[in-house]
């Protein structure tokens, strides 16, 4: 339960995540030590999706039996109903921080719908994201369960680590810049300003509480291919 193999002929962004994770994992690892401001020799375990474990993503308990955390304080199923998120890649480093990851290599992909839980699933989501947005103190005027509702849910999960259980966790939104065969953004500045889009309609503001745990990596495509080559 929780554990969803993948195929190896994946597109897109499931693709590029299953590449990066297995075969150049630096082009990652390093923006993530500088935002994080880990030492540079700070290893970083990728506990997914792994090409020995069928490429599995992870979600509900399975995705932090993984990281091998309990939630003391706040368990997840007081918080958030099963069967959501689903992770693209989980990571932590030697020193404990955890690394949640949701990936993106076209704009669509960040234009989620609402959520289309059961009333009663529905219910508890919609009372944990209006917990979060009080949090981060944003009008609720905006459902964040109906819209957008892939980047809040993600940021709930958070929100429930990183401040309800005091854990070292971070948010990465891994965003690749120039797949030409799902016709994606070719410049970082695309990326930016569908971000900038998205937080906007959902109230965001530039700085908030959580805001320095979310962070925002971009990797072309081409350093990808070329660090393959270089490898190979």
């Amino acid at each position: 339960m929780g554990r969803f193999p993948q195929s190896k002929e994946a597109r897109g962004s499931l693709k590029w995540t299953q590449v990066v994770v297995n075969e150049c994992p630096e082009l990652i690892n390093r923006p993530l030590r500088e935002c994080c401001m880990l030492p540079s020799d700070v290893p970083i375990s990728w506990l997914s999706p792994l090409e020995a474990d069928d490429f599995a993503e992870y979600r509900d308990q399975a995705f932090l039996r993984l990281l091998e955390v309990h939630l003391e304080e706040r368990p997840l199923e007081t918080f958030w109903p099963n069967r959501e998120p689903q992770w693209d890649a989980l990571g932590r480093s030697y020193s404990g921080e955890l690394f949640l990851v949701e990936s993106k290599a076209h704009i669509s992909e960040i234009l989620s719908p609402g959520t289309n839980a059961s009333t009663k699933s529905k219910i508890l989501i919609e009372k944990s994201l209006k917990e979060l947005q009080s949090f981060l103190r944003v009008s609720p005027v905006v459902n964040w369960s109906a819209v957008l509702y892939q980047y809040t849910n993600r940021l709930a999960h958070l929100y429930l680590l990183r401040e309800l259980n005091h854990l070292r966790a971070f948010l990465i939104f891994l965003y690749f810049v120039g797949d030409r065969e799902m016709d994606g953004p070719r410049t970082v500045r695309e990326w930016e300003s569908a971000i900038h889009v998205v937080r906007g309609v959902l109230g965001l503001k530039n700085r908030d509480k959580l805001s320095k745990y979310v962070l925002d990596v971009f990797i072309d495509v081409a350093h990808i291919k070329k660090a393959i080559a270089k490898a190979g």
